[in-house]
């Protein structure tokens, strides 16, 4: 592994033991859903109407874990954060095993 490749894989591990500030912050300071993170109905409330190609995609994907949440929306702060590390593992994972095959899909040896 490089260098390179060892800062970039550092700051991806940084960035998902930080995730739980997505939930802490929001409600912290009384700010609702995490940014970008809005349901159909929250869009409706801020902006006035449902776009439409949200509203013929909403039902298309359901996230393996609703809410990056493994108890529920009473769980005690601890369980959410620990959820949310683990989705963001999980996400970093995954996507780490794509580009590997991507990569070895793309460069292979030629003999």
């Amino acid at each position: 592994m490089t260098s390179l490749q060892k800062k970039l894989l550092l700051a991806l591990v940084i960035l998902a033991l930080a995730s739980p500030l997505g939930i802490y912050l929001p409600e912290k300071f009384n700010a609702g859903d995490a940014w970008g993170e809005w349901s159909l109905e929250t869009v409706k409330e801020l902006v006035g109407f449902e776009p439409a190609g949200m509203k013929k995609n909403a039902e298309l994907w359901q996230a393996p874990i609703p809410d990056y949440n493994l108890g529920d929306e009473k769980s005690p702060f601890t369980v959410q954060a620990l959820s949310y590390i683990i989705s963001g593992i999980i996400g970093l994972v995954l996507c780490m095993g794509l580009l590997y095959l991507m990569a070895r899909f793309l460069f292979q040896k030629k003999e």
